[in-house]
């Protein structure tokens, strides 16, 4: 019912490596009319830049190339024969951008639950009016262990109030059952937020920002073996396993390094 039928103009695709030229095969699709027609996932139809590209797009303009510059900036990553980075292109993408994002930060949560969520400040050099700002960023996990951006929006540095705005948005748009647990990086402003508008509910330390915690504390000559003991808790496939890797570390460095043992005795395993 689907069977080849010889090959589409050649065309060129805008890559990471500058233009390829790609000869693509026309398929003869003879399926009843009104089934689902084949369409290639490799390669849709009027794609003329690689999804890698197109993803460098948003990025680029967040470091601060400005939309007029973007195509001498373009032609130094994939050559002279770079089309389609004309400044108009690049802002509709930017008014398709700012779309997207008013569309998805006012979605209703109504009737969604989440057994926990992921909390984290993210500083940028550029593109945001004080420097000082940040963006608050919301991920929630459900039952299923599906990941949803709850949230992202900008804030002055990760203070309480800016965290308390969020949650409260995510409150307005009808998120009504908060999660059963939250995992962060420490920093007080969220956590303080946090006990304002979900009340009492555990808190986890971010493993990542743990580990750095507690290997700062600690000369060079252990960090690889403290780190290889850490991961040890954090990847065990029980919670007895767990428990058995902090005594390890416990029983390893307790006596020379004190500092590192209180940072790795907050929130051991709230989880």
């Amino acid at each position: 019912m689907v069977v080849k039928n010889g090959y589409h103009p050649e065309r060129k695709i805008q890559t990471g490596i500058g233009p390829v030229v790609i000869r693509q095969p026309r398929i003869d699709d003879r399926k009843l009319q009104g089934a689902e027609r084949f369409s290639s996932e490799i390669l849709p139809k009027f794609m003329r830049k690689t999804p890698s590209l197109e993803a460098a797009l948003p990025v680029l303009y967040l470091q601060g190339i400005s939309a007029n510059k973007f195509p001498a900036a373009l032609e130094a990553i994939v050559g002279k024969d770079a089309k389609g980075f004309s400044s108009s292109t690049i802002l509709r993408l930017k008014e398709a951008w700012t779309k997207e994002y008013e569309s998805r930060a006012k979605r209703s949560l109504k009737g969604k639950e989440y057994v926990y969520v992921r909390a984290d400040g993210i500083y940028c050099k550029s593109r945001l009016d004080q420097e000082k700002s940040c963006l608050l960023v919301l991920i929630g996990v459900t039952a299923e262990g599906k990941k949803e951006l709850l949230g992202v929006q900008d804030g002055i540095r990760e203070s309480e109030q800016s965290w308390k705005e969020l949650l409260l948005d995510l409150r307005y748009r009808g998120l009504e059952k908060s999660p059963k647990l939250a995992v962060c990086d420490g920093a007080l402003g969220f956590q303080n937020a946090v006990d304002q508008i979900w009340g009492e509910m555990k808190i986890q330390r971010c493993w990542f920002h743990k580990m750095g915690n507690v290997l700062d504390k600690m000369p060079e000559c252990v960090q690889s073996k403290a780190k290889k003991m850490l991961q040890n808790m954090f990847l065990a496939d029980t919670r007895e396993n767990a428990l058995k890797a902090y005594d390890l570390f416990i029983e390893a460095f307790e006596q020379k390094y004190p500092k590192a043992i209180a940072w790795n005795s907050q929130y051991p395993f709230s989880a």
